[in-house]
């Protein structure tokens, strides 16, 4: 008998196919366009700024937010409850050895932690260790890597400020990047993972390489389409650039922006290994485990792109808010564990007018296979996206 090869398809090359689907948010009726076998519903409203979350293992979702609620949001994730109440910002959370890690804008925090506890003192609340502080860009996001260290990430102040993770520049100018805590004795210190990225919020390592893939807002004083948003690999010791150097989307340029010498040159630049179009806020990153979202999305990375308030033609705010950069829910795909194309997952939350009814921020898959992802203005909810 004769058989007929058919010929296989990688995970992480199959196109997506969609379908447009309503969805009640704040009482009005709107209309999201998401994958075709797949289901957008919004969980919880009313939450107070929430940014990224984090599920711990018993299967419980924390949030954190712009307000400084510490949120915990136990199965089926539709009623939300107020861990603890902390200001600084409390961004993000990781979880180890019953406790809970807190990142916020100058340092490190942490608490004894137990599965399912409802609650935190704020007393129970020290500081680890320290961060660099100040303005702009004040989030400070936190995870444990496959080598159980604590990374936490931060930005640079503004759009070209002389800040670098360099020992040359005094602590508090020591921003934009990824920095990796270092615990082996004595005072735990920070060390500088991968440097010059000016704002990388979401960073998650992929499933089977382990490498570390972090987003990267760019800066707004290059109009309305340059540089393109980053999506990199980093890895110990890679340096990014900014704001010394800019992608343009073909190669690195010089950024006269900033007047110093820059602290690499730009032969030891890494590039992004996919780019997102300028203005677009890129923010969470979390990557699909096998088993969840279906066999096509496996091993892609998630990403949130928030939408900025950039507006053509110049990428200020005097522009028709209908020309700003839609937010919307992307999937970057990954093809023999090397990232090769993005691809649109969630899409229509930004009306013809400009005007938006979400605006995705932290992003996360749940136990149950299903994605969860966060919006903090418009509708400051909790929103999942789960096969039908």
């Amino acid at each position: 008998m004769l058989v007929q090869a058919v010929p296989v398809v990688e995970a992480g090359s199959e196109p997506l196919v969609y379908e447009n689907q309503p969805l009640q948010v704040g009482g009005t009726r709107q209309i999201a366009r998401v994958p075709q076998g797949y289901r957008l519903e919004l969980l919880a409203d009313g939450l107070d700024g929430p940014r990224l979350l984090t599920f711990a293992d018993n299967g419980d979702l924390f949030i954190g937010s712009k307000s400084g609620k510490l949120y915990r949001v136990p199965p089926p994730y539709t009623a939300p409850e107020v861990l603890v109440t902390l200001d600084d910002y409390p961004h993000s959370v990781a979880f180890r050895r019953n406790e809970i890690l807190i990142a916020r804008t100058h340092g490190l925090y942490r608490a004894p932690y137990r599965p399912g506890q409802k609650s935190v003192a704020p007393e129970t609340v020290q500081l680890l260790a320290r961060l660099p502080g100040g303005g702009g860009h004040n989030s400070r996001s936190v995870g444990i890597g496959p080598d159980g260290r604590v990374y936490v990430s931060l930005g640079i102040q503004g759009n070209c400020s002389d800040q670098y993770l360099g020992d040359r520049y005094p602590f508090n100018e020591r921003r934009g990047g990824i920095l990796v805590l270092r615990e082996d004795g004595g005072q735990p210190r920070w060390e500088a993972y991968g440097s010059g990225l000016r704002n990388p919020v979401g960073f998650a390592w992929h499933p089977k390489s382990r490498v570390m893939y972090a987003s990267n807002n760019g800066p707004d004083h290059l109009g309305y389409d340059q540089p393109p948003e980053y999506f990199s690999r980093v890895t110990a010791g890679s340096f990014h650039g900014m704001p010394w150097f800019q992608f343009d989307g073909k190669q690195l340029q010089r950024d006269n922006c900033v007047s110093s010498k820059p602290p690499r040159p730009l032969a030891e630049v890494s590039a992004p290994v996919v780019t997102f179009p300028s203005r677009n806020a890129p923010m969470g990153v979390a990557f699909v485990p096998a088993g969840a979202l279906g066999e096509t999305l496996e091993r892609d990375a998630i990403v949130a792109l928030r939408g900025s308030w950039g507006t053509q033609p110049t990428g200020g705010f005097i522009g028709s808010a209908a020309t700003r950069r839609p937010p919307k829910i992307v999937a970057v795909r990954f093809k023999d564990g090397e990232a090769v194309r993005v691809d649109d997952l969630v899409t229509g939350f930004q009306l013809a007018d400009g005007d938006r009814w979400a605006r995705p921020v932290g992003v996360a898959v749940g136990p149950d296979g299903a994605l969860y992802f966060t919006s903090d203005s418009e509708t400051n909810g909790l929103f999942r996206l789960r096969r039908k």
